[in-house]
Formats: C-alpha cells, sequence, structure tokens
C-alpha cells in the first residue's frame, strides 16, 4: 500500500448524494480475480449514457481528488467499488459523510476518505467549477484541506491516521510481526498441528 502524507491534485466535482457501490462500480465487472484493472468500469453506467459525464471531461482529466456529496459509497459492502477509485488513479475522496463499510475499505488500500462539513464541500466544488486547475491539498500528518482562499481540518482516527501514513494494510501489519510468529512456531509443541509445507 502507498503510503498517504500530503497530496496536491485537481479535482472531480460528483455533485451527487447517496452515490451506491453499485453506480460506482456496476455488478457484471466483478468478475475479475485480480485487484485492478476496475478502473475503466468505474461509474460505467452514468460514463455510457450521457457523453459529458463530469469524470470524462478533457478538464478533469488526471485528477486525483473526487469530490462527493452526503453518504457517499452506500450499498453493498463491495471492495470492488474502492478498487475501481484507485485504479482509475484517485488517492482521496472529500464528501459530506461515507458509508462506514466504504470508509473502511477506502483505508485498507490506502484511499483517503476526507470528511468536510457540506459547505466546505460545496465550496470547493464551486471552486473546482469556475477554475478545473485548482490544485487542492490534503495533509493527513496534520490533518488538513487547503485550497486557494480555504483551509479546513478534518479528523481522523489515530490509529488508521497511522495506518495510512505508514502505508500498511493488513498484511503489512501483520507482516511487522514477522519475527514474534517465528519464535511462537519455534517454541510450539511439536505434537501439534502444523502447516503442509509447500
Amino acid at each position: 500500500m502507498q503510503p498517504f502524507t500530503v497530496h496536491t491534485g485537481r479535482a472531480v466535482p460528483l455533485d451527487r448524494a447517496n452515490v451506491d457501490t453499485d453506480q460506482i462500480i456496476p455488478a457484471e465487472y466483478l468478475k475479475r480475480i485480480e485487484r485492478t484493472g476496475f478502473g475503466p468500469f468505474l461509474f460505467h453506467a452514468w460514463r455510457s449514457s450521457d457523453p459529458d459525464f463530469v469524470l470524462d471531461r478533457p478538464e478533469h482529466r488526471g485528477a486525483t481528488i473526487l469530490l462527493a456529496g452526503q453518504n457517499f459509497g452506500c450499498g453493498s459492502s463491495r471492495e470492488h467499488a474502492v478498487w475501481a477509485l484507485e485504479d482509475h488513479g484517485f488517492r482521496a475522496i472529500i464528501a459530506p459523510s461515507f458509508a462506514d463499510i466504504f470508509r473502511t475499505n477506502c483505508t485498507k488500500v490506502g484511499l483517503l476518505p476526507v470528511e468536510l462539513d457540506a459547505d466546505v464541500v460545496r465550496s470547493l466544488m464551486e471552486a473546482v467549477r469556475r477554475d478545473p486547475a485548482t490544485e487542492i491539498t490534503i495533509d493527513l500528518r496534520d490533518r488538513t484541506v487547503t485550497a486557494p482562499g480555504l483551509h479546513a481540518g478534518f479528523e481522523i482516527d489515530d490509529f488508521t491516521r497511522w495506518r495510512l501514513l505508514e502505508g500498511l494494510d493488513d498484511v503489512g501489519l501483520t507482516l511487522r510481526h514477522a519475527g514474534a510468529i517465528a519464535a511462537y512456531e519455534a517454541r510450539r509443541p511439536s505434537w501439534l498441528p502444523t502447516a503442509p509445507s509447500a
């Protein structure tokens, strides 16, 4: 997992509330067994029915921050929604609120969910609409978001913040204890079952 410390990038203003995981990545694209390759199917139904969909506008190409409405990521608990957003190139999502499971899934792959007051998100959206070249900086160390004329703090629990700063997913967290695990296995009584050798 790529560490997240400070990120500066342009944004896509997706001014919709209650965007669910099926809208983020439709079920028919969930047959892949890898965690990559989902980006092209991000918001597929909207993109295929609207040639002017905000994600496909030339001025937003290469944007790495998604601005969204309240309750982003509601619906099913599919991790694929987060994988699609990350695979598309997003490093962070800023919204007034997130569905709980979606927020947790984000933090497990290094995609930062930033919750800000609705009026602050609205100000960011309006700034990006006026000037798509507007850059937003998210500083996880200081828990702040800054843009021209805007400075706001956000909350994130200390453990999740530390994991993101260190770039540790669940496997990475486990591997930090590899020495203790090996020592335990070496002390284990020989009569206990062992893992089959490769």
